[in-house]
């Protein structure tokens, strides 16, 4: 009792501080700016084409707990082992479950790299931190964009009519393609044949639509469908 009564006469004497007003304006500052950029990136490049609205929901948090967790760490060298470690474990996932897209995943380490960025660099002013979060964004612009490279779309099909698979019937495959599939096809790779089944599993390369689905650019049957 005497000792809680010690403590409360020592707070209210000044000698413990309760808050700290201008480090948790900072912290709260950072941590829009964190939020603001994630969402952006989120909202307006990644979810226009996945539609995937568990991954929109996934990438936020991920955001807020990675920012959270560096910006509270004490000591840089502790910061920079969780950052690694971070991805580290994203890279084993990655490499050993099929279920996540490589878009995904690529959103998912560079917004990773966002939020390390905005909870180790205590030392920048807000005005640099939010031009170094800007440059993340330009960069996502730009790959999203057909200024580097452009966009072509591709879907792997199972194929029935394997006459025309033949090098001198290339030409017919690709109308026949087209027709039925009702898009521009640029190339063709001809992957395993099932002469019992008539029928080849291809890989077709075709000019997108300004706008592309959620599965314009998976580069094989999910298990469910692949016998």
């Amino acid at each position: 009792m005497l000792a809680f009564t010690s403590g409360l006469l020592a707070a209210a004497s000044g000698t413990i501080e309760w808050i700290d007003v201008p480090a948790l304006i900072e912290m709260i500052s950072r941590f829009m700016i964190n939020v603001v950029m994630v969402w952006v990136v989120v909202h307006f490049f990644y979810y226009p084409k996945s539609r995937r609205r568990d991954y929109y929901f996934t990438f936020l948090l991920f955001a807020v707990s990675i920012f959270m967790l560096i910006y509270l760490m004490d000591g840089a060298k502790m910061k920079i082992g969780a950052a690694l470690g971070l991805f580290a474990v994203f890279g084993i996932i990655r490499y050993r479950t099929e279920s996540v897209p490589i878009r995904e995943m690529t959103y998912l380490f560079f917004l990773v790299a966002l939020s390390v960025v905005n909870g180790m660099a205590q030392k920048l002013s807000i005005a640099e931190l939010a031009a170094a979060n800007v440059i993340f964004v330009i960069a996502v612009s730009l790959a999203e964009s057909n200024l580097l490279a452009k966009h072509v779309s591709c879907k792997y099909v199972r194929y029935d009519n394997i006459k025309l698979i033949t090098p001198d019937k290339r030409e017919e495959m690709y109308a026949d393609l087209e027709k039925r599939l009702g898009v521009k096809v640029l190339n063709v790779e001809i992957g395993s044949v099932d002469f019992l089944k008539d029928s080849a599993l291809i890989k077709v390369y075709y000019q997108s639509p300004a706008k592309t689905n959620s599965v314009d650019d998976v580069v094989k049957f999910p298990r469910a469908y692949s016998d």
